[in-house]
């Protein structure tokens, strides 16, 4: 069994002046992000505008499907126009971790 984090550090425009606008940026992404059958939720930066951390985790039973699925979520994040990734952490787990 394999596991995998990623975390998506993203700017977001500027007229993200409000928790209530943030939300509106960050909750569709999210969704977006479960449509690959992952575990995803904004994990950082809450009380900042302008700035989000998204957070995704998956389980499979081999580490390239891992990889795969993570793969994906990051183009998806990338691919967005009304945000800029800044940064992506990633991490692998196996069985013997």
């Amino acid at each position: 069994m394999y596991t995998g984090t990623a975390v998506f550090d993203l700017l977001l425009p500027g007229d993200s002046r409000s928790l209530k606008a943030k939300r509106s940026y960050v909750r569709p992404i999210v969704a977006a992000l479960r449509r690959f059958e992952v575990s995803a939720a904004e994990v950082g930066a809450l009380d900042l505008h302008g700035r989000a951390q998204i957070a995704v985790a998956v389980v499979a039973s081999e580490a390239a499907h891992v990889g795969e699925v993570l793969d994906a979520c990051e183009r998806s994040v990338a691919g967005r126009p009304e945000v800029e990734l800044l940064s992506v952490r990633r991490r692998l787990h196996g069985a013997d971790d």
